[in-house]
């Protein structure tokens, strides 16, 4: 039994931990908190697109040991809100059953892999071991004989991952293809008969004129029909000569959200109220990728680090409040923006749900590293500043 079980180590997952850990000991109080993950780390999964992925990755143990929070290594396969329990099945093959007084399911989201002829060709940066296969990939193109299509890539989705991918793709493949970096070819293939389609009309421009500055050939109103080691098949009758293909589109929530009674939205988040907790299922909060908590009267959060990390605090400290006899607080984030890294080409901020452009190039690009390979980051084995880290009231970064 723990008195709070949380279920996902990643970024919902630990700011959870350290918000609940924070408002216990506020309180000198005696509360259990708990983490399932399969995983050791906490992997940075907003920096999967970049070269050598499996460098991308924090030791869990330095995070949440310090702050006592325990972890079980497992896998959550079913939950039980009539009993309180979950079942967690362990490297080894065995299943125990792990019982709880509150619940906090931070489990994430994946990717939605199409079912399509040669799927299994097609690579993706949403995990750390897929980004990882994808880094193996192309640092093996070199070795292949030369030909049409060794260093070209073809991207699947124009939304956020798939211009980051693109645009990173450029710089690696010219890296690694060194005297023939000229063979370098990304295409990127969009659905939709515009760029960034979610992104709306106020950066298309810029990331317009960077994908022409990086040479990157765009293909709208397409999409792959089938592929093969080195071709891919496009819905509009295109054959490309290619040896690498990577998928983007589209995300779903984690599957445990099904087991949690309550209403779903169209990418199978459960709708939380206010506090983060699930309405239908009072003893249950949601966090990160499988919440569906408004940022504003009018904008539901999106699938983002950038909300991961309030959510995680929120969930966590609301969650030990409610054990505490304590206030809940109201979800509060900070206004929304978007950093989009376009790779050589530099980076584009944008400020609010319009997307107003605020910065671009060199300074956008400064500043999406520094949030991405510092501000994302908790503290280590400080205590003092992971629980710091973990106050509802802080900045997001």
């Amino acid at each position: 039994m723990s008195d709070i079980l949380i279920i996902g180590g990643g970024f919902a997952g630990v700011w959870s931990a350290l918000a609940a850990a924070r408002l216990r000991d506020e309180h000198g109080a005696d509360l259990t908190i708990t983490m399932v993950t399969p995983g050791d780390d906490l992997v940075i999964r907003p920096r999967l697109y970049e070269a050598d992925p499996a460098a991308l990755r924090v030791p869990l143990e330095r995070i949440l040991h310090p702050v006592g929070v325990n972890r079980l290594p497992g896998i959550a396969t079913a939950i039980d809100g009539e009993h309180r329990s979950v079942a967690v099945t362990h490297g080894d093959g065995r299943t125990e059953r792990l019982g709880y007084r509150r619940l906090i399911l931070a489990s994430g989201s994946a990717l939605r892999r199409p079912d399509l002829p040669g799927g299994e060709h097609l690579f993706d940066v949403d995990t750390l071991a897929r980004a990882v296969a994808l880094d193996s990939h192309l640092r093996a193109l070199p070795a292949r004989p030369e030909g049409s299509g060794r260093f070209t890539a073809v991207v699947v989705g124009a939304g956020f991952t798939g211009l980051e991918v693109a645009t990173e793709l450029v710089g690696r493949l010219r890296a690694l293809a060194g005297p023939a970096a000229h063979e370098v070819r990304v295409v990127l293939v969009e659905r939709a008969a515009m760029l960034g389609p979610e992104l709306g009309p106020g950066p298309r421009p810029v990331i317009s004129a960077a994908l022409e500055e990086l040479g990157i050939e765009v293909r709208l109103d397409s999409s792959v029909a089938s592929l093969d080691a080195t071709h891919v098949h496009l819905t509009d009758g295109t054959e490309l000569s290619a040896h690498t293909a990577v998928w983007t589109a589209g995300m779903a929530a984690s599957a445990l959200t099904r087991h949690i009674p309550g209403s779903h939205d169209g990418l199978g988040r459960l709708r939380v109220d206010r506090h983060l907790r699930v309405p239908e299922s009072p003893e249950v909060f949601a966090a990160g990728d499988t919440a569906a908590a408004m940022a504003d009267s009018d904008h539901p959060t999106l699938q983002s680090c950038q909300y991961a990390i309030p959510l995680g605090r929120y969930a966590g400290h609301n969650a030990a409040a409610d054990l505490l006899g304590r206030p809940s607080l109201a979800f509060a984030p900070q206004p929304y923006v978007t950093c989009l890294d376009l790779g050589a080409a530099g980076a584009i901020l944008t400020t609010g749900w319009e997307r107003s452009v605020k910065l671009t190039g060199d300074r956008a690009k400064d500043l999406k590293r520094t949030i991405v390979e510092e501000r994302i980051y908790p503290p280590l084995d400080d205590v003092t500043e992971l629980l710091n880290a973990g106050d509802p009231k802080r900045l997001w970064t």
